[in-house]
């Protein structure tokens, strides 16, 4: 359930540092920097999106303003798997996974 994020990863001309573009706002008009995963406090998809990249690893900073994330990746690591969370952003129910059913609902 949700949707896949469209995203397209560009190179800079900044050694280690990649921008994804998306088709989603994820700030609204705001700038959101992070130098690690404890930046990330709120709910927002910014501050999840955060999140995920530092637990991911290889991430020195992140950098979101309205639809762009500019990532900073640490030691010479490549951006792999980097697209691939994005998209999965607003994904809430992947294969396998089987969504709580509140206590008092029956299920079909």
């Amino acid at each position: 359930m949700g949707q896949p994020v469209t995203v397209i990863e560009r190179q800079t001309t900044t050694p280690g540092v990649v921008r994804f573009e998306t088709n989603r706002n994820l700030t609204g008009m705001g700038h959101k920097r992070y130098l690690s995963a404890a930046d990330a406090t709120t709910p927002t998809p910014a501050d999840e999106l955060a999140r995920r990249l530092f637990d991911r690893g290889g991430v020195a900073s992140l950098h979101v303003y309205q639809n762009i994330a500019t990532v900073q990746l640490a030691d010479g690591r490549p951006p792999t798997g980097i697209k691939e969370i994005i998209e999965d952003l607003y994904l809430f129910y992947t294969e396998g996974v089987v969504p709580e059913i509140p206590e008092g609902v029956a299920a079909d």
